[in-house]
């Protein structure tokens, strides 16, 4: 008895002596990181904290968490996350390490250097089912007649429920699931000059819960006279076309040929009604037969021989 109270008086002695020490070379005296919580939404957690800061240094962090498991039937461990480990953001994505619907507990410490916080822990104990839902982006179009949809790709877990219907027949909607988005899916063959209107939400499963539905999202398809309608009235535009352009051409022909090269014509007191043979003057003394050498008057020339043949 008498050697086992000294051996425990030389232990609290050293450990007197020992802990100012590990205080004086700054072992565990550097603050633990505050304001823990969850923020959580569509299934994406992220554990953030307020920083820590030293004489202007920022700390690393590590983050641990620790489910239902590990705490009830593993003797209370913690187990490293993914992908914070010794970090220098206040924030962690924690979306990798919460795979079941329990409580889960996450905590985070501070190093500087050598100096290494206290662990610090949520207040609550976070589910994954308490993750806020938003409805869904998605696109509505027209291929000819089909009705085409496009929901974004929220994530492995998500499916999507749609509702669509012709507008005027509310009563008659369509149910239908997708069970991923990212891709372009034909909902229904469109009747011509017809609406229709579409909604979705979001569904996780593995939570059994959905959010509330989007904005309903409306097109028409165009009436399919309206097509058939251009092509004919397109069809005998050409045969207008066809048919107009020749005797347009000819017509400007006509125009220009006698606006700049107008056809002179002769008054009828200057033509000349008798044969042209009269206006040669063949000396018979001279030369005994006329020259058959015909040669060509100007009007001026005929019209001084048809005076000298008057008078």
């Amino acid at each position: 008895m008498f050697l086992k109270g000294i051996a425990t008086s030389l232990i609290v002695v050293i450990l007197c002596f020992l802990i100012p020490s590990l205080a004086a070379d700054g072992g565990l005296n550097l603050p633990a990181p505050q304001n823990l919580s969850v923020h959580s939404t569509n299934m994406k957690h992220i554990l953030i904290w307020s920083p820590v800061t030293v004489h202007g240094k920022s700390a690393n962090y590590s983050v641990e968490f620790q489910g239902e498991y590990e705490r009830y039937y593993s003797g209370h461990t913690w187990i490293p996350t993914s992908w914070c480990s010794s970090i220098s953001s206040p924030q962690c994505n924690v979306t990798d390490d919460i795979t079941a619907t329990v409580a889960y507990n996450l905590r985070v410490r501070a190093t500087l250097g050598k100096k290494i916080s206290a662990w610090s822990t949520l207040e609550r104990f976070f589910n994954r089912n308490s993750t806020v839902l938003t409805p869904p982006k998605m696109k509505v179009c027209v291929d000819g007649y089909h009705l085409i949809v496009e929901m974004e790709d929220m994530g492995p877990s998500f499916e999507y429920q749609l509702m669509y219907w012709k507008k005027g027949h509310d009563s008659k909607v369509v149910n239908k699931t997708l069970r991923e988005g990212g891709t372009r899916t034909h909902l229904e063959t469109m009747e011509s000059g017809a609406e229709y209107c579409v909604r979705a939400q979001t569904v996780v499963e593995v939570i059994e819960r959905r959010s509330d539905f989007n904005q309903v999202d409306c097109v028409r398809v165009p009436d399919e006279f309206l097509p058939l309608t251009l092509t004919l009235v397109s069809f005998a535009g050409f045969l207008v076309t066809l048919v107009t352009l020749p005797l347009l051409v000819w017509k400007m022909n006509q125009i220009f040929r006698y606006s700049c090269c107008p056809e002179v014509v002769l008054p009828n007191t200057l033509r000349i009604k008798d044969s042209p043979q009269k206006l040669i003057n063949c000396k018979m003394e001279e030369i005994e037969f006329c020259d058959t050498t015909v040669r060509v008057l100007s009007p001026e020339d005929l019209f001084r021989a048809w005076i000298q043949e008057a008078l």
